[in-house]
């Protein structure tokens, strides 16, 4: 399992004052309200960035981090992710998981092995899981009850249930 998950990816600088734009990975942008402090994933290292404002605009969350005051102390950073720990994150619901520990799970039918689930599609109605099958190349199974039987986060497997025209 993975020990840090993402909560949003820098995308752009906003003004000149440090404030950057984030694009979040969060089912729940408001969340940013609450975090105290993220880590900036610069590649090489993770930088503890304490946050110290946070707005809105359209699909972005405008974030200010506390001792970046100028834009040229943080432009470096477009495209990098930023981070919290496990512990710090969104606690879930039944039946529900992060995409990071789902990503790389073994997928199984009845039949045996039936590939690697490679990515999560979010859609309106329910995400949809992709997944790369030896057989029959990229399926995608919607992640929805009749097709999903069983999550196993601690030894990365998933046992599922083809519909009639998935394949």
């Amino acid at each position: 399992m993975e020990q840090f998950l993402q909560v949003g990816v820098i995308s752009s600088t906003h003004g000149i004052r440090g404030e950057v734009k984030v694009f979040p990975t969060t089912d729940d942008p408001a969340r940013f309200k609450k975090l105290k402090k993220v880590l900036l994933d610069t590649g090489k290292e993770r930088l503890k960035l304490e946050i110290q404002s946070v707005k809105f605009f359209k699909q972005f969350v405008i974030v200010k981090f506390r001792g970046i005051d100028n834009i040229n102390d943080i432009e470096k950073y477009k495209g990098k992710s930023l981070m919290v720990p496990r512990e710090d994150a969104v606690q879930l619901e039944e039946d529900e998981y992060y995409i990071a520990d789902l990503i790389g799970m073994e997928v199984y039918t009845d039949g045996g092995r039936f590939g690697t689930l490679k990515d999560v599609m979010e859609t309106g109605a329910n995400e949809v899981y992709i997944i790369d099958s030896d057989e029959h190349g990229e399926v995608l199974v919607p992640a929805i009850h009749d097709c999903i039987l069983d999550v196993d986060v601690e030894k990365q497997t998933m046992k599922i249930r083809l519909m009639d025209g998935l394949i």
